[in-house]
């Protein structure tokens, strides 16, 4: 088993209507790993700095996450502040200070390189091929976006996309990137440009899943009170990878059992302020919800 996740290990101060949240733990690498670990063994690329909690790095040894590439360097880690509205998918980025991230360099370990699957997660697309010949030959590259890149590198992530074979992206990214309002066409128009999968988030409305001859739905868990949303893309995807790792396979039903328990972990990261549901989340609490999603979808 070996799933390297590239991505930021970071502070998230949040602000929602049910609560302000400062400087809390977060990151893409961080809620990737940590949903993946419920499968796998994940390893973690990144960088935070001197501040970074030795109590966090403790808990993400403790459920069992590689941190041999995640470096630790003078300076201030980074840190994301952003507003959420009444409505958890609108939300407003209000700061953010890449202090360490700023001229982070990926360096992968000589014990990753040959790594099956290589997921990265958020980065600046210019930097993908830097990382990526520090690899053998991983048998799946996955990558995920946000707006920033498809705003300002738009010639580079459209050339990443026609090399990786999963893509991750939410609603108003696959608009973007594709300028089709329909998700349908949206979708398959990204399957279009390379990737093998392309994997749509919708928040509440859960997830599509293209592929070259096939289009599958999975739900979101329906959830009353949605503490904190940040999260969730991040651990959609981490439980999505985790689980092809440990089941080696990229057959329908792998995929399809793949994205629900993508969507379990969603759902659980979701329910509290930063990782803090996973602080008290075991396996046994995983695959009771994931069957209850097989109820959900079962007539």
């Amino acid at each position: 088993m070996s799933l390297v996740i590239v991505g930021s290990v970071a502070f998230d101060t949040i602000r929602t209507p049910w609560g302000d949240r400062e400087k809390i733990v977060g990151g893409s690498g961080t809620y990737g790993s940590l949903a993946a670990s419920y499968f796998t063994h994940p390893r973690v690329v990144g960088v935070v700095g001197r501040d970074f909690p030795r109590k966090t790095l403790a808990f993400l040894r403790s459920r069992g996450i590689d941190l041999a590439g995640l470096k630790v360097k003078a300076g201030k880690t980074f840190h994301w502040e952003g507003k959420y509205e009444d409505d958890p998918n609108r939300r407003t980025t209000l700061r953010t200070e890449l202090n360490v991230f700023a001229d982070f360099r990926p360096e992968v370990p000589a014990s990753y390189r040959g790594s099956r699957i290589v997921y990265l997660a958020n980065l600046n697309p210019e930097h993908h091929p830097f990382v990526l010949k520090q690899f053998r030959k991983p048998a799946l590259v996955a990558m995920d976006t946000i707006r920033l890149w498809i705003d300002t590198k738009r010639e580079a992530l459209l050339e990443e996309l026609g090399r990786v074979d999963i893509f991750f992206a939410n609603d108003e990214e696959a608009r973007l990137i594709t300028g089709e309002m329909n998700l349908v066409s949206a979708g398959k128009a990204l399957v279009a440009l390379g990737p093998s999968l392309v994997l749509l988030k919708k928040g509440e409305h859960g997830a599509l899943v293209f592929g070259r001859d096939f289009v599958f739905g999975v739900p979101a868990h329906p959830c009353e009170h949605v503490i904190d949303p940040t999260g969730a893309g991040d651990s959609f995807a981490g439980g999505f990878l985790g689980y092809l790792d440990k089941t080696r396979s990229l057959t329908g039903r792998d995929v399809h059992r793949a994205a629900v328990y993508g969507s379990v972990m969603a759902s659980f990261a979701i329910e509290d302020f930063g990782i803090g549901r996973f602080l008290s989340l075991d396996r046994d609490l995983v695959e009771a919800r994931f069957r209850q999603f097989r109820k959900m979808t079962a007539f």
